[in-house]
């Protein structure tokens, strides 16, 4: 199966970090988050990936054509007016990556049409190149296959900064306690499996696909929710970044689940 990832937007909000490159690639223990994304997959067993690019597009792509280099121990050898490289040893992925630039404004309903091409007729995982978890790969593909319909959206309980303060008509304050994640309801996590039906909801370029296209699905009753419990976070602003940042650096970041 294929993972489709978007990965094209302008990331305005956290802007000390996008206006040099994609938020995509704003970096988490030295690698970009899209990288550790792609981890999580490839623990999984995907290992085939189409990048929905658009904004600072070539990074992405000059990130992943010097990737062996990057990753590999070599030697360069110019004797004899020769321009030969030697790998000793190479930590690469067994990766299949597409970097699909999808233009440079297109919403993220058009970026999932424009890629069309590069589908086959099998489901295939969707998901923003912003957000990392814990969440089951296998699990989630399962349930999408048990439940039918056309789309299952992971959903979890949100983080909140703020605690419930229970107030009396006097402004007394009768409790108060931290804020907990079910406090929150249910939001779409992204991670994400859909069968290629989904894009007949698309109609182009403008179209945002988390509104009127899952609109419809959910009204059609084509949409399941994968409830997951477990960890989950997005990275919009630096505060958030600053926090996976101190997780990674811990060894106990939540969604490494990958081995070395």
């Amino acid at each position: 199966m294929k993972a489709v990832i978007l990965a094209g937007g302008y990331g305005t909000r956290i802007s000390e970090e996008s206006h040099l490159r994609p938020k995509p690639m704003v970096e988490i223990g030295g690698k970009p988050i899209l990288w550790h994304i792609m981890k999580m997959y490839a623990a999984h067993g995907v290992e085939d990936f189409i990048i929905c690019c658009g904004y600072k597009q070539q990074v992405i792509k000059e990130y992943f054509a010097n990737y062996f280099l990057y990753n590999s121990d070599v030697t360069f050898d110019f004797k004899g007016g020769k321009n030969n490289m030697i790998v000793h040893s190479d930590r690469t992925e067994l990766w299949k990556v597409s970097v699909i630039d999808t233009g440079l404004d297109t919403m993220t309903g058009g970026r999932i049409k424009r890629i069309a091409p590069y589908l086959d007729d099998e489901p295939f995982f969707l998901t923003y190149g912003d957000g990392v978890s814990d969440v089951d790969i296998t699990k989630l593909l399962a349930f999408h296959k048990k439940q039918g319909g056309l789309l299952t959206m992971t959903c979890v309980h949100p983080l909140s900064r703020y605690g419930n303060l229970d107030i009396g008509d006097n402004g007394k304050v009768r409790h108060f306690r931290e804020k907990r994640p079910e406090d929150e309801g249910w939001v779409n996590a992204g991670f994400m499996v859909a069968e290629k039906g989904v894009l007949d909801y698309l109609e182009g370029d403008e179209t945002v696909f988390d509104r009127e296209p899952i609109e419809r699905i959910a009204a059609d009753s084509l949409m399941n929710a994968f409830r997951h419990e477990g960890f989950w976070q997005c990275m919009d602003t630096m505060r958030e970044k600053e926090m996976l940042e101190k997780l990674w650096k811990s060894g106990k970041a939540p969604w490494k689940v990958w081995e070395d």
